[in-house]
């Protein structure tokens, strides 16, 4: 019996093989296709003692391929899938840590370069840092400062000269932040 099974299976992988194999091609590709026939006869063989070879035998195999070629088709997207996403993480990665891209160390250094200019803007004269805070902060000109404090315009451009001469001096490291800052 087991002899029999022997001469059959040959004579059907020499008969069915090449037909196959060109069917798998257009399936699955060129790479893959010889693995999906050989994985469809290995298949064949390992169910020798409990499978009769009869009429159907060309439509089992032709089934057999095809269902084969299908998982290696499904297998293919998942990988291609499961490496776009690992690409992505990486890419995502790779901007995360560059610090010209990083987000995060922007905005760090954005909060301590505000924190040390409030601080010299706090350490003003009173009516310094007011007329200051109302022409930087509130887009007031000169003239709406000096009528809503009720005080003359050259008296507001004095607390500014003032405050500006203050504020370079102590902020002088920081003079090009400084622009960058108010300017945006």
């Amino acid at each position: 019996m087991k002899d029999d099974f022997d001469i059959t299976y040959k004579a059907l992988f020499r008969k069915y093989y090449p037909n196959l194999l060109f069917y798998a091609t257009r399936l699955v590709g060129e790479e893959e296709a010889e693995d999906v026939v050989q994985d469809v006869f290995v298949e064949l063989w390992k169910r020798r003692d409990s499978m009769e070879i009869g009429e159907q035998i060309q439509a089992f195999l032709y089934r057999a391929v095809y269902t084969r070629s299908l998982n290696v088709l499904k297998h293919r997207n998942i990988e291609s899938g499961y490496i776009a996403i690992v690409e992505e993480i990486n890419q995502k990665r790779v901007e995360f840590y560059q610090p010209d891209n990083n987000e995060v160390i922007r905005r760090i250094e954005d909060r301590e370069l505000r924190k040390e200019i409030y601080d010299a803007i706090n350490e003003l004269p009173d009516k310094c840092k007011e007329v200051f805070k109302l022409s930087y902060l509130h887009d007031m000109k000169n003239r709406e400062i000096a009528d809503a404090m009720g005080v003359s315009l050259r008296t507001i451009e004095a607390h500014m000269y003032k405050a500006l001469k203050y504020l370079r001096g102590r902020l002088d490291h920081l003079i090009f932040l400084f622009i960058l800052f108010f300017l945006r």
